[in-house]
């Protein structure tokens, strides 16, 4: 156990909840790109929408606690929950939050969740070396990155597919009615199911911080005023939007109808539920790219635009040892002052 005097204590807190928010604030596009890129609601019904089911995540959470295993694989399953200490945590958190606001000034969609990965990981080896890592928890991680965004896509493609062999008698008129209602029913999904993925994150980093200073008895586990915090700030954050982040995601890697839209965000959103069951912490921003890039590979492949695809992917490879190094520098920082 490591000591730390309460008022440091709170500051960490603090600073894990503004990272919540700013993951809410950089992942925005996340939830409500497709509807805005389809204008089906205008940007500010969009956010307030997309914070609205961000939040509700919470009362799905309290409905079946199966779906909140993340915030365990995040506090004890990428590093020994025995060797965290508040300055890995701080390394961690801090080297995140410099990815997503570099990122997010650019206007590039990468991903909150390999910035806390790569975070946690660089100053968790900074500390105690490799033998910190739990491989397990790591690799099925890592793993993961590549399959979200793959399988999402396959899925989508899937969706696109076979609904539009059910509606082929329809009237374009009233196929495009019955989408419309499927995209906001389904945005709706991806909204919960970003909510409850992501805010869990924040959830594992404030667990393991409590236990690794003595101030979580018992087992380890969230307490119920972590889990509501974080669901409010991430809440906040989507509220405040990411709106370069939206027009990449939502306009400039493929022009989306309201039936690419509804695929899209159905098969995003079955990802992101199978893995919040599975306490697999994925890339939301990843996961809706792929599907975006499947509902549009559905229609055609040159409908994609493969250079704006391109570079979202190359974020995808340099984030984590990015925050990894930011995360290692600034825990090796707190050693020296």
């Amino acid at each position: 156990m490591h000591e730390l005097a309460l008022p440091l204590l709170v500051g960490l807190i603090i600073l894990a909840l503004a990272f919540d928010f700013l993951n809410g604030l950089h992942d925005a596009a996340n939830s409500i790109a497709t509807v805005v890129a389809t204008r089906l609601l205008g940007p500010v019904q969009a956010v307030a929408f997309a914070a609205f089911f961000n939040f509700a995540a919470y009362f799905l959470m309290l409905a079946f606690p199966a779906l909140h295993k993340v915030a365990e694989t995040i506090g004890k399953g990428l590093i020994d929950k025995d060797l965290v200490t508040p300055a890995v945590v701080f390394g961690a958190l801090v080297g995140a939050m410099f990815w997503n606001v570099v990122t997010w000034l650019k206007g590039i969609p990468s991903s909150s969740s390999h910035a806390l990965v790569g975070g946690i990981v660089g100053a968790g080896v900074a500390h105690a070396g490799f033998t910190s890592i739990q491989w397990t928890g790591l690799n099925m991680t890592l793993i993961a990155i590549v399959l979200s965004p793959t399988l999402g896509m396959i899925l989508s493609m899937i969706i696109m597919l076979v609904t539009s062999w059910l509606i082929g008698r329809a009237t374009v008129s009233a196929a495009e009615r019955s989408f419309r209602a499927l995209h906001l029913v389904s945005s709706a999904a991806y909204s919960l199911g970003h909510g409850l993925n992501d805010a869990q994150k924040t959830m594992g980093i404030i667990t393991v911080l409590l236990y690794s200073t003595g101030y979580l008895s018992g087992e380890f586990h969230v307490p119920h005023w972590v889990a509501i915090s974080c669901y409010i700030a991430i809440g906040l954050g989507t509220l405040m939007g990411g709106w370069r982040i939206i027009e990449t995601m939502g306009s400039r890697i493929t022009k989306l109808s309201q039936h690419q839209g509804f695929s899209a965000s159905t098969g995003g959103s079955v990802m992101l539920f199978a893995a919040s069951a599975l306490g697999i912490p994925v890339s939301t921003t990843h996961t809706i790219t792929g599907s975006i890039i499947g509902a549009g590979v559905a229609r055609r492949a040159s409908a994609v635009r493969w250079g704006v695809a391109g570079n979202v992917l190359a974020a995808w490879f340099i984030t984590i040892p990015a925050s990894a190094t930011v995360g290692a520098i600034f825990y090796l920082l707190t050693r020296l002052f």
